[in-house]
């Protein structure tokens, strides 16, 4: 049976979706589990004793780790020239993130018993020319050229209407562990989504600082000085302890959604310890990080030139927008107009594989989008500065960059911005440091799911083809 592929990798978890055909049309798209336990798998790759870069957060299990071992928030990073070091090894973020992809792919395959018919990739919505081309030549040295990148916000968009949105302009509102960020998309008229704005790129993920969580953590962290004395926390079995904080905190926020009061438990040396949290509090303590995001959202519409009067939705997505303060705020300034997604941590997913079953299947014949390659070592669409000064994507045909197969990466990337290019960075000097002397000869990508022993190279997933291990 022929099946679609969305992928989100765009938050600290990686989700996928999949939607089959039945008669010539698509069934809903639906989450695909990734592992035994959880239909997420962490961002992280970590690198374990037989030189397998193994996807998964060891220190979910419990498991301690060198942190030099562990590659996390990889996708934030692609764009930097500067290589992650992950075991002594130079590794480019693209790569990382194309494994991830890779692995993802993999694991979905054996599932169903077929490879997918289409792949759709959901990435951060600010990104650019420039990074969809790194990722997508990241994803051609592994033999994943067929891939389709779509920005995180046309996706989320493309499932609010697969859910039974009509209107023509949305607002998408993202909160996430990594950050905020804001996008107005509307429909184009060859079917799908443009992006008419969105945040700029000031912070890693697109938009102002958002840790909710850590909020509450300072909070616990407070009360534990009152209950035990602040010279306690400096104990190490204490700290050690406290390592579980940002896990309970994550929960704690979690049930708050549904629940007017809950626990934050940790197990101390002294044994268990509670500390009481109610819904009121919580949301006094994120008030000023949620309102910040808020304003970054209300400036964006007005910077993509969009009247608030022709906006017909308002798109809340992301694993933080459950929070009950963040709705409330946004409607304030846009009343009647404000949606929670019903699983906002797997909207992009969903959206992806909606969007795959789209350019599988298409409606209606949409043009070749024009051919461009990214020029200069740090072309982007979206311009540092304020949120929304930029449109990511100014050409109103452009709906999705294409696969790469058969033709070399960035050939089939969205119109350059025709604002002039910016100034080049001022030169940097390096002092050369020594790094310890490779011990890794092949970086491998292998599941949790896997026996021990099946990791593979990057290079194996495309007889043929070497992997790209970033520069060395």
């Amino acid at each position: 049976m022929a099946y679609v592929l969305g992928i989100d990798i765009g938050g600290s978890r990686t989700t996928a979706a999949v939607a089959r055909l039945w008669d010539n049309t698509w069934s809903p798209a639906e989450v695909t589990w990734l592992s035994p336990h959880s239909p997420t798998v962490p961002a992280v790759l970590h690198l374990g004793a037989n030189g397998a870069l193994t996807v998964g957060d060891p220190a979910e299990g419990g498991t301690q780790i060198d942190p030099g071992q562990i590659a996390r928030e990889f996708v934030a990073r692609v764009g930097d020239p500067v290589p992650l070091l992950v075991g002594g090894e130079n590794c480019a973020a693209p790569t990382l993130a194309a494994g991830l992809v890779g692995w993802v792919i993999d694991q979905v395959t054996v599932r169903e018993g077929a490879p997918p018919d289409r792949i759709v990739v959901s990435h951060p919505a600010g990104w650019g020319n420039y990074r969809r081309g790194l990722l997508h030549a990241a994803l051609w040295e592994i033999g994943r050229g067929d891939v389709t990148l779509l920005p995180e916000a046309v996706t989320a968009a493309e499932s609010h209407v697969a859910a039974g949105f009509t209107g023509r302009t949305l607002a998408v509102h993202t909160l996430r562990e990594q950050g905020c960020t804001s996008s107005v998309v509307g429909r184009a008229r060859t079917g799908g989504f443009t992006v008419l704005g969105t945040a700029g790129e000031g912070e890693a993920y697109g938009g102002p600082e958002l840790d909710l969580d850590r909020a509450l953590g300072d909070h616990v962290r407070v009360e534990l000085g009152r209950q035990l004395g602040p010279r306690h926390l400096d104990d190490p079995q204490v700290r050690a302890a406290l390592l579980d904080l940002p896990r309970e905190c994550a929960r704690a926020r979690e049930r708050l959604a549904v629940a007017t009061d809950t626990d934050v438990r940790l197990h101390l040396p002294n044994g268990p310890i509670r500390v009481p949290v109610t819904r009121d509090l919580f949301t006094e303590l994120v008030r000023p990080a949620v309102q910040l995001t808020v304003e970054t959202l209300v400036e964006t519409i007005r910077a993509s030139g969009l009247p608030t009067d022709q906006l017909d939705g308002v798109l809340l997505v992301g694993d933080w927008a459950r929070t009950p303060l963040v709705a409330e705020l946004v409607e304030a300034h846009f009343p009647g107009l404000v949606t929670v997604a019903a699983d906002p941590g797997s909207s992009a997913a969903t959206g992806a594989a909606v969007a795959a079953g789209q350019i599988l299947l298409p409606t209606h014949p949409a043009p070749r989008p024009p051919e461009h390659r990214p020029t200069g070592p740090h072309r982007d669409d979206t311009a540092p500065g304020r949120p929304g000064s930029t449109p990511a994507h100014p050409d109103p045909e452009w709906t999705h960059t294409g696969p790469t197969t058969g033709r070399p990466p960035g050939r089939d990337l969205v119109r350059a911005d025709p604002s002039p290019e910016p100034p080049p960075r001022p030169p940097i000097r390096i002092t050369p440091l020594k790094l310890p002397k490779p011990r890794v000869t092949g970086l491998r990508t292998t599941g949790r799911t896997e026996p021990s022993g099946t990791g593979r190279d990057l290079a194996d997933q495309h007889p043929g083809r070497s992997s790209s291990r970033g520069h060395r």
